[in-house]
């Protein structure tokens, strides 16, 4: 994940790259990729994780079906101290995970299936080695 990849703009904030959509826009999702790079986003409420991941060409979320819960290359991993605030997976989402590339952990989410909301703000979502 490199500087490069943040549109438009990318500054440091407490040592992980910050990409911002727009002037106070929130809440802000911090993607941890396998080797332990953070970057934060600006979200904004009702938009998916998955949305804000290929907003910002976050490597490590693809999302091959746009966020129609028709594939897992989105899958991640919320933090523990997120996991009550993100909610249950939805229905189905559980049997699609079955299809990941990487091995499910009870914290495994379809990104495309999290939506924001200002009690969100700071999510922290890990990423797994590999979509495909």
């Amino acid at each position: 994940m490199a500087a490069k990849q943040c549109d438009p703009g990318v500054r440091k904030v407490a040592g992980a790259l910050h990409c911002r959509r727009g002037e106070g826009t929130m809440p802000v999702v911090v993607f941890v990729s396998a080797d332990g790079r953070r970057i934060q986003c600006d979200g904004q409420i009702g938009d998916s994780v998955m949305q804000v991941a290929v907003a910002n060409s976050i490597e490590g979320i693809i999302g091959e079906c746009g966020g129609s819960m028709m594939c897992a290359t989105c899958h991640c991993f919320i933090d523990d101290e997120w996991v009550g605030l993100a909610g249950p997976r939805n229905d189905g989402e559980s049997d699609m995970l079955e299809c990941a590339a990487s091995q499910q952990r009870t914290t495994s989410r379809l990104s495309c299936q999290v939506r924001l909301k200002s009690e969100l703000n700071g999510l922290i979502v890990h990423l797994p080695e590999t979509q495909v």
